[in-house]
């Protein structure tokens, strides 16, 4: 068979497919372009379980771009609070900046305007232009290249530029053309669905009668993924202090993970160490300088593992007694115990604040 038959049949069948058991998605129910951006980037390494809760509470206080962008940045990150990866917050609420500044606050409608964006890539640009103004961009993500990777038989690693290149090639060749929103959403639906990492669904697959991987048993072999990622272990020491109705916290700054989140008084160790070796370390009595009584407890212990991190982490409570003076350092500042809530933290410590 031809490969322009072959490619044809297959997008043919694609979309016939997913006119029957595409998900019902609340984003595929508009054109707006802001709502379906707001929606890919929620979506990214996030599963759409989770992420429908946030997209309808950010389209609720951020209906438009324009709402977004006069935000303040703390309120952005309060309200993806637990969604994780906060870097995603912050380029939204920067490209909702860029949109009012640039586009004069209307969301840019062509693919080249799209992607220059904070943190708009090649496939959330592909995603809105398509979607909501027909532009021919196919998309390409996690699901694309497995589904390609194992239909053509594609045996370079996914992460190499030469199997990025093939693998992108052939996606644009099979793109319908007239209808573009519909087949990327066709295609990325049949790898969430059908043909999933692992126990994919061959058996009830529309496209196995042209599946290469299948015909030679080689389905779970790909795509072929060679990437090794080094995990950097650290350990952190959350200092939960009650002082006189108070508790206290610091923000994060420069390029570290969870970048202007809020935290408790924090030291970090290269080594794990408990309480009795935190209390003979500096940082430890330069926070709790002048400090000789207290009560202490050890309120938790979890492992929080990010994709290149596993951060190893104990929350303690420090209660302080009223009539003792206690002046922390000062880039840490004292709030009200029942402020606590109101403050953009990272998934690790909005889990200890569900235990308390």
């Amino acid at each position: 068979m031809k490969e322009k038959n072959r490619n044809s049949l297959i997008t043919s069948l694609l979309l016939s497919w997913y006119e029957k058991e595409g998900r019902d998605l609340p984003w595929r129910e508009t054109t707006d372009p802001y709502k379906i951006w707001i929606s890919e980037i929620i979506l990214q390494q996030t599963r759409v379980v989770q992420g429908r809760d946030y997209y309808f509470r950010f389209i609720e206080r951020f209906p438009t771009v324009e709402s977004l962008a006069a935000a303040k940045e703390d309120e952005v990150l309060k309200l993806w609070q637990g969604l994780g990866y906060y870097t995603r917050a912050r380029n939204v609420h920067a490209a909702a900046k860029q949109v009012k500044s640039i586009f004069n606050g209307v969301f840019p409608s062509t693919y080249s305007n799209i992607i220059s964006l904070r943190g708009v890539g090649e496939y959330t640009a592909a995603a809105v232009a398509s979607i909501a103004f027909n532009e021919p961009y196919a998309v390409v993500d996690g699901n694309v290249f497995r589904v390609i990777a194992r239909l053509f038989g594609i045996s370079l690693s996914i992460h190499s530029s030469e199997g990025k290149k093939v693998i992108r090639e052939i996606a644009q060749s099979l793109l319908d053309t007239q209808d573009p929103g519909r087949y990327n959403q066709a295609v990325m639906d049949f790898g969430a669905l059908i043909c999933t990492p692992a126990q994919p669904k061959c058996i009830a697959c529309v496209l196995q009668d042209y599946c290469t991987a299948f015909a030679g048993n080689r389905v779970g072999e790909l795509p072929v993924n060679d990437r090794k990622i080094s995990i950097r272990n650290r350990y952190f020491h959350y200092f939960h202090i009650l002082h006189n109705g108070s508790t206290f916290l610091q923000k994060r700054n420069g390029s570290d993970i969870w970048k202007n989140l809020f935290e408790f008084p924090l030291i970090e160790t290269t080594l794990p160490s408990d309480f009795t070796e935190l209390e003979k370390r500096e940082p430890f009595r330069k926070l709790f300088a002048g400090i000789s009584t207290f009560s202490v407890d050890h309120r938790l212990a979890i492992k929080h593992q990010l994709t290149h991190q596993a951060i190893h982490t104990h929350f303690y409570r420090i209660i302080i007694p009223d009539e003792i003076p206690f002046n922390p350092p000062k880039e840490i500042f004292r709030i009200d115990d029942e402020q606590l809530l109101e403050y953009p933290v990272s998934r690790l410590t909005h889990k200890y604040l569900e235990t308390i």
